[in-house]
């Protein structure tokens, strides 16, 4: 009768690990591009064409997409990440809408202004809470409508909004736009050294990336 507990015991430990592996996957870069697979389809033409990408061309924003993309990066002095953002797409010749680059800039630009000190994934987290608000019936449903949303961000009331952003911006932008998201849904982010309304420390947090609290 042991030995069956033992047997019992150790596969729901394995089906708990499986679980928890194909959650923790759910939470990163999405196998399809969200935000537009056609940058990514024309991503992967131009790849193959230069002979980064031997794969085939579906949209899919899958591993081989990425490192043909970060190879592409690399060896055309491009901030190295795997995504297709405004330099990227301006190096392989990839068309992207008024609005798309619109929304892009903008994005980076916020990023920029309330992140620039942070790590990479810090840059993205701060992007994919932009986003979540989008998509949030609380909140604007448009990236300008969460970003100039009276008194959401310091950047934004102080004026660093206007400066600027760097290619690491874009391309966390972009790494936003197409899924990955660190902060698992979060719909807010401080600093709790500089913070100084009471109410958002009463907020549930989620996860700690460099000096940002990321909280539901």
């Amino acid at each position: 009768m042991r030995k069956y507990k033992v047997y019992f015991c150790i596969i729901c430990i394995m089906f708990m690990i499986s679980v928890f592996t194909i959650g923790y996957c759910g939470f990163g870069r999405k196998s399809v591009l969200a935000y537009d697979s056609s940058h990514i389809y024309s991503a992967q033409e131009r790849l193959k064409e230069l002979g980064y990408y031997d794969g085939e061309v579906n949209g899919v924003y899958d591993d081989a997409t990425v490192v043909a993309i970060k190879n592409f990066q690399a060896d055309n002095g491009i901030y190295v990440s795997g995504a297709v953002g405004g330099v990227t797409a301006n190096a392989l010749g990839i068309y992207m809408s008024e609005q798309d680059s619109n929304d892009l800039y903008l994005l980076a630009k916020c990023i920029h202004a309330e992140a620039r000190g942070e790590s990479y994934t810090g840059k993205v987290a701060v992007g994919a809470v932009i986003l979540n608000r989008v998509a949030s019936p609380d909140f604007p449903d448009t990236i300008y409508g969460v970003i100039y949303q009276p008194w959401a961000f310091t950047a934004v009331h102080d004026g660093q909004i206007n400066l600027e952003p760097e290619a690491a911006s874009y391309q966390a932008a972009t790494d936003a736009l197409n899924g990955w998201d660190p902060t698992y849904g979060c719909l807010y982010y401080y600093n709790p050294v500089t913070a100084s309304s009471s109410w958002i420390f009463s907020r549930q947090t989620v996860v700690t990336i460099g000096k940002h609290v990321f909280a539901i």
